[in-house]
């Protein structure tokens, strides 16, 4: 790695104009990995101003690159340290912002690639497709309210179709079960709104309020089946995870009583008062960001 940071910055420069002025596909296809491995050196070396001029160049890149096979292979090798910076908040204020935006500007190239896997004849492929689409456009919208796929309106269509599904060579439960997620995609999509759900054990709830959310949740619930529940009211990982705090400890007399549904209901309201406090300080902790 070149020790000068002003070199380095200085060949960012240059590879910024030259991806945003000219197509270089051809050129990439070899050098890919080369310039790859620099740009991730850059991100996790640099100082603010290189890491920033580097995102910005990973965002180029992967436009060259466009959306298939290669563009995938880049920006897998990436992400990684991209995600990083952007949730490090010991890092600089321009910094996470150009790796907000790569990390947007790329996932955005590889919607249409997610696209056509909507035609797939697997259901379980379609809907794992369908919730992918779903948390990119969550993860847009909270880099940039804005945020909007250029050919939406066919991705709709498409949405739209899934979700009416009546094709009689399917089976019945793989019908209904398409046709209840895709509903909350085209949803979530047309109306930025995510139908919330609660989970409720013990005394205490956790509130599915957005798709990665659900994502986190349901990849628990797969290891830990049945014994998910137990997990989010002992388990301090997944109690660290979903904001909870500390395991409660009820003495005997809690323990051994019926909790009536007023005592609950207060409970909730209580915790849904401080969830919301928390996801408001998030909000305008990304704001800051932007």
């Amino acid at each position: 790695m070149e020790k000068s940071a002003k070199t380095r910055l200085a060949a960012l420069e240059s590879l910024r104009l030259g991806f945003s002025s000219r197509v270089l596909y051809e050129f990439l296809l070899e050098r890919r990995f080369t310039i790859s491995d620099c740009l991730e050196r850059s991100l996790r070396k640099g100082g603010g101003e290189e890491q920033a001029a580097a995102a910005t160049v990973c965002a180029l890149l992967c436009m060259q690159l466009g959306g298939g096979v290669e563009g995938e292979e880049g920006f897998k090798m990436l992400r990684p340290i991209l995600s990083s910076i952007l949730i490090d908040s010991c890092a600089s204020l321009s910094a996470r912002q150009s790796c907000a935006r790569a990390l947007g500007m790329c996932c955005y190239v590889h919607l249409p690639h997610l696209h056509a896997c909507l035609e797939s004849s697997e259901v379980n492929f379609r809907i794992a497709v369908g919730e992918t689409i779903a948390l990119l456009y969550e993860l847009g919208r909270d880099i940039d309210q804005e945020f909007e796929y250029e050919d939406c309106n066919a991705l709709c269509d498409s949405l739209k179709s899934l979700a009416t599904d009546g094709n009689k060579h399917r089976a019945k439960n793989d019908r209904r079960k398409q046709r209840s997620i895709f509903r909350e995609v085209l949803h979530y999509i047309e109306n930025e709104d995510f139908t919330e759900e609660k989970i409720q054990f013990g005394i205490e709830v956790i509130y599915i309020d957005g798709w990665m959310r659900r994502k986190i949740y349901d990849a628990f619930k797969e290891v830990l089946e049945s014994g998910v529940r137990h997990h989010l009211q002992f388990n301090p990982l997944l109690r660290d995870i979903f904001g909870l705090g500390p395991p409660l400890i009820l003495d005997a007399s809690v323990k051994a009583s019926r909790i009536s549904r007023t005592e609950r209901h207060l409970f909730n309201s209580a915790a849904f008062k401080a969830r919301t406090k928390l996801r408001n300080k998030v909000r305008d902790k990304r704001a800051d960001v932007m």
